[in-house]
């Protein structure tokens, strides 16, 4: 049978996408384009937002519409979180943010006898993390390596604690065996990702800390470089950035969650620091990792937050100094305690807000893009885009070449200039 799979949502979604193509090749079944004709559909959701929702069921009836008889199944967090919903969508099989064998299974199963069916658990109730493939069908430079699942943060904007679960994390022996797997296929970058990787290893005994994954997994694939997925500010301390620096193949780009540069802000949002404790993970990283990239998202028009809070975040992330940022209008999503705050602000704000903080951020980066001319990194090429090949540097800034050819090849380049999204450079000589 052939299948097409839609993607919405994070690194995690995507990994388990690539996962289920793996599962259903490993079957004998074939990988066809979401845009073609397929005996089945699934479609990965995300429920991050009452947007991301909106997506979802849009894409939903766009297949339905398109493919009246193929077989539609749904997976993912907007199904764990209301698949009540689905029905009225002509959904076959619903499915959630786990069991993904079974969900596949499932849809053959509808494919031969057309029964609706639902493959669901309770999301709190998951004590388990469950083993899926790493890699990519279709070969890429790099690859995701998920190592955890859940997250009992809670924040008062975020569904996904009760879309995803509890903390599981994967035993260092599983994550060090992928890690091989994925260099033996050729990938030349792994990065580690997971729902909240800063809570690796809290449901394991001893409890330990998420550098010691890092670490093995580093190690054991010496000529890969490794990449870390975002990071919660607690957990860069001292002992984490002197374990870190020790890791030549470890990419100098650190992805620090903080949403918001305004302490009351934060504490609305139910965040575990505040900017003090944000500013000295960026001050450590920075200390110990000169010339690193901290890239961040930020919320703007949370619920309640005044001009002076806007104005204490765009101070606080120029002092920062992000080398990127990702600047989200504040979206609704019931079921959250932010939901039913006070202080809702509309669209016109919300996008006034977004468009001021995204100067700032747009700013921000064009420094640090222009702090790197003249200096040479090591670039993994993945793609060419006209006369250009591209790929990133180990501090994710995209570098564009003139050339041809260089796809999954680490070469040393020359930056010379700027793009709009990132640097320009030439080939040089390797020593």
């Amino acid at each position: 049978m052939i299948f097409g799979f839609y993607t919405l949502g994070c690194k995690v979604n995507q990994y388990e996408t690539q996962a289920m193509e793996q599962l259903l090749t490993a079957m004998g079944h074939q990988i066809g384009s979401f845009q073609d004709v397929c005996d089945c559909y699934v479609i990965n959701t995300c429920s991050v937002t009452a947007v991301a929702d909106k997506k979802n069921r849009a894409v939903i009836r766009r297949c339905r519409k398109a493919a009246p008889q193929a077989v539609i199944g749904v997976c993912g967090c907007y199904s764990q979180h209301a698949p009540q919903a689905l029905e009225a969508l002509q959904v076959d099989v619903i499915g959630g943010s786990s069991q993904r064998e079974a969900f596949l299974q499932a849809m053959l199963q509808t494919a031969q006898d057309r029964q609706h069916r639902q493959v669901l658990d309770e999301a709190l109730r998951r004590r388990q993390f469950e083993t899926l493939p790493a890699g990519s069908l279709e070969g890429r430079t790099r690859a995701m390596l998920k190592v955890q699942d859940g997250c009992v943060n809670f924040c008062t904007y975020c569904i996904i604690p009760y879309t995803r679960g509890p903390v599981r994390s994967a035993p260092v022996e599983l994550a060090v065996e992928q890690a091989k797997l994925l260099m033996e296929q050729g990938y030349r970058e792994i990065v580690i990702t997971g729902i909240e990787i800063a809570s690796w290893g809290m449901d394991l005994p001893g409890k330990p800390g998420p550098d010691k994954l890092i670490t093995a997994v580093a190690q054991a694939v010496p000529q890969m470089r490794i990449r870390l997925g975002s990071l919660e500010p607690r957990i860069v301390t001292e002992d984490f950035c002197r374990a870190m620096k020790d890791l030549p193949n470890l990419c100098p780009q650190f992805h620090l969650s903080m949403q918001s540069g305004s302490d009351t802000v934060l504490q609305r949002m139910k965040r575990k620091y505040d900017t003090a404790r944000y500013y000295e993970s960026v001050r450590l990283l920075k200390q110990y990792f000169p010339g690193c990239a901290i890239t961040t998202d930020m919320i703007v028009a949370f619920p309640g937050e005044t001009e002076q809070e806007l104005e204490e975040s765009l101070r606080f992330i120029q002092r920062c100094g992000f080398a990127d940022m990702h600047i989200f209008p504040y979206s609704r999503r019931p079921g959250t305690p932010a939901d039913k705050m006070p202080g809702q602000h509309p669209n016109a704000v919300k996008e006034e807000r977004s468009r001021r903080a995204t100067q700032v951020a747009a700013q921000m980066s064009r420094q640090y893009r222009q702090a790197l001319i003249g200096t040479v990194q090591q670039v993994l090429f993945e793609e060419p885009e006209g006369q250009y090949d591209t790929g990133h540097a180990p501090n994710y800034v995209k570098v564009y070449v003139p050339g041809e050819g260089l796809r999954n090849r680490i070469l040393p380049v020359k930056i010379t200039g700027l793009k709009d999204d990132g640097v320009v450079g030439t080939l040089t000589p390797e020593e």
